[in-house]
């Protein structure tokens, strides 16, 4: 691994190389925090994409190019005398001292969740009463994350089941309201009582340590490795799968399934 001061150096050369392209590549003279916003999204879909796969060599390529879109926001706010890259480490350091008393302070916390506790309460004191508890997550947030957010800010403030078990009557509550809209054949009502459900179901996940996130990408990837090898049979065979029958998939499902079984 390289020295601190290699570190520093590569970072210097990073900046020195952003400072350049800003001021002679046509491109990026045109850029405003608007316009790279979509990108910086792009990217840190592409960083996520590389940590679920756990591909060390992308996770650092990809590391790069969200480091990249950090400091090029931070040179923007230079050239407008709001903020640079000193500020925004400073801010960052500053906040990460603040926010871990445990270390820095005379706070004791031991274990994961008294640390968690302790930074919410923080951030709280932060506030200084002028937002609300559930103003810190983001309104472009994916739905699914959004909704883990939304629970554990509430639960930091004492808002949350007194036993987790209790959880489990209300996704059976809100499983047997859905249910009876469905019935009813009320599209509108049906699609708010499945927020109402899925909500639950999350927050059941949550309350046994469970990430849904990563709980339904795992089941996404695992569909499609089942139905890739669906798709390859029907190839090999020459026969679309529009002329497969369900049971033929099934078949071939089950085979895959047997599969993942086998290697794990």
């Amino acid at each position: 691994m390289h020295s601190r001061e290699e570190q520093m150096a590569a970072f210097g050369r990073l900046l020195d190389v952003l400072e350049r392209l800003r001021k002679e590549c046509p491109w990026d003279k045109k850029q405003t925090n608007e316009s790279l916003r979509p990108n910086t999204i792009e990217e840190t879909f592409e960083l996520a994409e590389a940590l679920i796969h756990d591909d060390q060599d992308n996770i650092c390529e990809e590391l790069g190019d969200v480091l990249m879109h950090v400091c090029f926001y931070a040179l923007m706010g230079a050239e407008k005398d709001s903020f640079d890259l000193a500020d925004v480490c400073q801010r960052e350091a500053d906040k990460l001292i603040f926010r871990h008393p445990h270390i820095y302070g005379q706070v004791h916390a031991e274990t994961e969740k008294e640390v968690l506790d302790n930074w919410e309460q923080i951030k709280l004191k932060e506030k200084k009463g002028k937002k609300r508890v559930l103003s810190g997550v983001p309104s472009s947030l994916p739905a699914l994350i959004k909704a883990y957010r939304i629970q554990d800010k509430a639960r930091h403030v004492g808002f949350d089941w007194a036993q987790r078990e209790q959880v489990w009557d209300k996704v059976k509550e809100e499983l047997d309201e859905l249910r009876a809209e469905l019935d009813k054949g009320d599209e509108q009502r049906s699609e708010h009582e499945l927020g109402d459900f899925l909500f639950s179901v999350i927050n059941a996940a949550r309350l046994y340590h469970l990430n849904p996130d990563n709980a339904l990408e795992q089941t996404n990837r695992k569909f499609i490795n089942r139905f890739n090898y669906i798709e390859d049979h029907s190839i090999k065979q020459g026969k679309p799968l529009t002329d497969m029958t369900l049971e033929e998939m099934d078949q071939l499902w089950n085979e895959a399934k047997q599969m993942e079984t086998d290697t794990h």
